[in-house]
């Protein structure tokens, strides 16, 4: 069986010459060691050295040196808006409060559709939208950085 045990960050490979696709969910890119199949059939075991986040748009590189590329698969997520930077804060505080998984967008927070959470959000007065998109959620504070790193990650010394 093939294997990769390398990442290439998203932008920093030609993603055209993949020889093959692998669509995961948020908690699927969240691996170390895995069998996957890409949709056009190559299966590989990823052997990373210790857990890693993969990103919508990285390459894995394969043993032959041939390249998959890691596609986001689109979730039912809630994006979340308020008038006011202050109150956009408090709404991430408490969803943070509560251990949710947010991605933090410029004006914008995302996280996992779900109808408790999205009725506590329209009643603190958050503006709340159901859409498809894929999920990046941020690290948890205890995150150890990793070889892998992309532009939002951390840097610790």
């Amino acid at each position: 069986m093939k294997r990769a045990s390398e990442i290439r960050p998203r932008g920093s490979w030609n993603a055209p010459t993949a020889v093959d696709n692998v669509v995961l969910d948020a908690d699927e890119r969240h691996r170390r060691r895995v069998v996957l199949t890409g949709e056009k059939g190559i299966s590989f075991l990823l052997d990373l050295p210790q857990p890693t986040v993969l990103k919508d748009g990285d390459g894995l590189v394969l043993d032959d040196g041939a390249m998959v590329r890691v596609t986001g698969k689109p979730e039912a997520l809630l994006e979340v808006s308020a008038a006011t930077v202050p109150e956009l804060a408090r709404l991430a505080w408490q969803l943070g409060n509560r251990h949710v998984g947010v991605q933090i967008m410029d004006e914008t927070l995302r996280l996992r559709r779900d109808h408790v959470l999205e009725a506590m959000l329209r009643g603190l007065g958050a503006h709340v939208t159901p859409i498809e998109a894929i999920f990046e959620p941020e690290p948890g504070a205890y995150h150890a950085p990793s070889q892998h790193s992309h532009d939002r990650q951390a840097k610790y010394p």
